[in-house]
């Protein structure tokens, strides 16, 4: 490092020209007009236009200004109802799955249960739907179990219990994360 290097200080935020050198110190004339005494090892050589003082000199309101304008022409208005979708519902009572439940036995109802859960789930993440409730009921929880390890199977979701005050105590809700693949 010699006399007239542009410089930046490790660890803090202090750029440079060093106007004297004395053995391992340098002394450095900061961009706001401070002398400041470094060691040589706390420096670091800066090349390129960013030190260059026309850009330092130049108004920064100006700069903000430009800033804004091209962030105004770039982003997308979002509307808040695209921001925070509702979640699919799917109702897994077994009398909104079929017309008549006389005849089916207890495992033939969990079975039409699971299945339609998991078909409603790979429709929303085929479809990309990132959130869906599943009303369960509370009941003895054989249902609720078998959801939560059919859930255990994928992972690329997240369940957990669903809004108590809008739902009460039997529904679970499974949260889709949309960066990875669908399936299991």
């Amino acid at each position: 490092m010699k006399i007239g290097d542009k410089v930046a200080v490790l660890d803090e935020d202090i750029m440079g020209v060093i106007t004297a050198v004395k053995g391992d110190e340098a002394i450095i004339l900061t961009l706001d007009g401070f002398e400041m005494q470094y060691s040589k090892n706390e420096l670091v050589a800066q090349h390129g236009a960013l030190l260059n003082k026309e850009i330092f000199t130049q108004n920064i309101s100006e700069i903000i200004s430009e800033k804004e304008t091209k962030k105004n022409k770039n982003s997308k208005k979002v509307k808040p109802k695209e921001r925070v979708l509702p979640p699919m519902v799917v109702d897994l009572h077994i009398h909104q799955l079929v017309n008549d439940q006389k005849g089916l036995s207890n495992y033939d109802m969990l079975t039409i249960q699971v299945d339609t859960a998991k078909r409603q789930l790979e429709f929303a993440m085929k479809k990309r739907i990132q959130r869906i409730v599943f009303i369960h009921g509370i009941g003895e929880g054989v249902l609720k179990t078998e959801l939560e390890f059919l859930f255990k199977r994928y992972d690329n979701l997240q369940f957990y219990d669903a809004d108590y005050q809008k739902y009460g105590r039997g529904a679970t809700e499974v949260y889709i994360f949309q960066s990875k693949k669908p399936g299991v």
